[in-house]
């Protein structure tokens, strides 16, 4: 067995990128803290060919050299939006048809395993801040909540581990459904 060069991966080029059909996934980053996970999550994004990240409050937006460590280049090629009220962007989706869910732990969320997009829905992701999680007035504007379940000690993952872990179960969902 033999690792693969980057070269034989067969990637796309940003422009490639810019111009193929996307996953109808909308990100929302909701007061990130760390330009890492910011990168990260861009990263993943691009994996995955997710429509759109709106990053929202005190989330860092490019070009940004932190966010470009972990993104390696990812935030040129997926579309972003700058908001400075998570609340706007939340009430803008919604208004565009979208079905907004926070990814949080609240009374009522949807244990992953078991959400399921409706044929047609496009949905849009809350993911929140390090420390807080999604805030409350955001999540009060959801459609719903999707939960990532956990059997440790711990509370929640690291938000870029949040993101990979949704990202990829709602990606197979919406693109083999």
């Amino acid at each position: 067995m033999r690792k693969l060069k980057n070269k034989e991966l067969n990637r796309l080029s940003v422009d490639e990128y810019k111009s193929t059909d996307k996953t109808p996934v909308i990100v929302v980053l909701d007061n990130i803290r760390s330009c890492n996970n910011i990168g990260s999550v861009f990263r993943t994004s691009d994996a995955l060919l997710i429509e759109k990240i709106y990053l929202c409050g005190i989330t860092a937006t490019p070009p940004n050299n932190e966010i470009r460590k972990t993104a390696l280049d990812a935030e040129k090629s997926v579309d972003w939006e700058y908001f400075e009220n998570t609340e706007d962007v939340v009430k803008k989706l919604q208004n565009e048809g979208c079905k907004v869910y926070a990814i949080e732990q609240v009374e009522n969320s949807i244990s992953l395993p078991d959400y399921q997009p409706q044929a047609g829905e496009k949905p849009a992701l809350v993911f929140g801040n390090e420390v807080k999680g999604v805030k409350q007035s955001v999540v009060d504007l959801c459609d719903g909540s999707i939960e990532i379940p956990q059997f440790g000690t711990k509370h929640s993952f690291n938000i870029s581990v949040s993101a990979g872990i949704v990202l990829w179960d709602i990606f197979q969902k919406v693109t083999y459904e």
